[in-house]
């Protein structure tokens, strides 16, 4: 969603670098080339002003720490007033040993439904008992959705009463809910194409009936500035604890995230990164503004990893380095850990500016890792265990097996043989031999169909 921002700020940034002092002269200049960014990323404009005004305040004047370029005491700055821009998210609000209720709104087609069913997910991980109801009776087949996501992600969902209105839905889920010893119920509302006030009405009575602990509002990220409209609207006319954004992961140029917390009042509570079922994230300020100023998201990509691989086999795996050998097998093991790891474009995003380069997203293919794993597929498990074996009729088969050319062969086994040499000197080498094991994989896979020169995500 920040690209375009983090392009534009990446360059500006650059532009300090040799200076040793910041003067005011320069900061203005900085400032007004912020400035018009932030507008590019349709931030709201007084939320802009105010912020190139703090940004000003405590930039100018100020001597460069010794051994500090003043590009990075710039950044710093401008990470600490995005931090404080963002705005940090409330504790979701819940009462052990009584019913909670989450009470979803929005307009029509901003992601409410899988919204709901995503939130209801994370929670049940945490390890809450939840139920969702859906109260959408005017869309078609909106509770049969929510029924759907239900049943994929493993959720109770209740049941659906034909020709029950949305106050009579909810007020069976809260006696169902208490019947079930559920500690949260999340209650989906209908969704309209725009704001009116029987639809407003209608919410206000569910939400007086349900008594929410929280009130969401589940808004898109490509309304841009309208995004931050409606919240207003809605908070006037329904009240709302906090924001849920969608589809973070889009074209969106970031000015709602940036200009919601501000303009609202109302805090950014998750994200919503993508269509899978775990595909919604706590909002968390200071990486979102990492983010934004190019520098990455560590954190959520350690936390991703830990999530999606298996600890003993990765323990497993390392006692194999440890002991040198290093077969096409264990080749193959490294490729489904990283397919594990979900979507590569995802993944890049969360990678510091300066590793990614230039890189071309589009070019990215998740099919490529695919690929790799039936070359080595459609060898026999003796050349698996022997590749020194396989010479140009069984590469030629391999290939035909794999519906590949020989060349994409040849250059897994020659990525292969790479790595395999430095395995063998693991054992000499140490646990910082890690890194060289991500560069080979990196190396590998360059030139490979659908990849655009590299494998940013191990291009360390």
């Amino acid at each position: 969603m920040f690209n375009g921002l983090t392009d534009r700020l990446t360059k500006i940034f650059n532009k300090l670098s040799g200076r040793g002092l910041i003067t005011e002269s320069v900061m203005e200049e900085t400032a007004r080339e912020i400035r018009i960014a932030l507008l590019e990323a349709d931030v709201a404009l007084p939320v802009a002003k105010d912020f190139i005004n703090r940004v000003k305040e405590k930039a100018v004047g100020q001597e460069v720490v010794r051994s500090v370029q003043p590009a990075q005491m710039v950044i710093k700055i401008v990470h600490d007033e995005l931090v404080d821009l963002l705005g940090k998210p409330q504790d979701l609000k819940f009462q052990p040993n009584t019913q909670n209720v989450y009470l979803m709104v929005g307009l029509q087609g901003s992601g409410k439904t899988t919204s709901s069913a995503k939130l209801a997910l994370k929670l049940k991980k945490l390890g809450k008992k939840v139920l969702l109801a859906s109260l959408d009776t005017y869309r078609p087949a909106a509770q049969e959705q929510l029924a759907d996501l239900g049943k994929s992600y493993g959720l109770d969902v209740l049941s659906i009463v034909a020709g029950e209105k949305p106050l009579q839905i909810t007020e069976r889920a809260l006696k169902e809910a208490k019947l079930g010893l559920y500690e949260i119920l999340i209650l989906d509302t209908a969704g309209r194409l725009h704001i009116d006030d029987e639809m407003m009405q209608e919410v206000a009575r569910i939400r007086d009936l349900s008594n929410p602990q929280e009130t969401f509002l589940v808004v898109d990220s490509l309304m841009g500035q309208d995004a931050v409209n409606v919240a207003k609207e809605f908070k006037e006319k329904v009240g709302v604890s906090g924001v849920i954004l969608t589809r973070v992961d889009g074209d969106a140029r970031g000015g709602a995230a940036l200009s919601m917390r501000t303009v609202t009042g109302m805090p950014i509570q998750f994200l919503g990164v993508g269509e899978k079922a775990d595909a919604i994230e706590a909002f968390d300020a200071k990486r979102v503004a990492d983010r934004i100023l190019g520098m990455g998201d560590i954190v959520g990509l350690v936390e991703t990893a830990i999530e999606k691989t298996n600890q003993e086999d990765i323990e497993q795996q390392a006692m194999q380095m440890m002991s040198g050998h290093f077969d096409l097998n264990d080749l193959l093991k490294q490729f489904e850990q990283m397919e594990k790891l979900g979507d590569m474009k995802s993944l890049i995003k969360m990678m510091p500016a300066k590793l990614i380069g230039n890189l071309d997203e589009s070019k990215i293919d998740n099919r490529l890792i695919k690929r790799q794993k039936a070359i080595i597929l459609s060898m026999t498990a003796k050349e698996r265990e022997n590749p020194e074996i396989i010479k140009a009729s069984r590469k030629l088969r391999i290939a035909s097996g794999a519906g590949v050319k020989v060349e994409d062969v040849n250059k897994l086994l020659k990525g292969y043989e790479q790595m395999a040499d430095v395995m063998k000197k693991f054992k000499k080498i140490g646990p910082l031999g890690m890194l060289s094991r991500f560069k080979q994989m990196s190396s590998m896979l360059k030139g490979m169909p659908g990849n655009g020169g590299g494998f940013p995500p191990f291009n360390v």
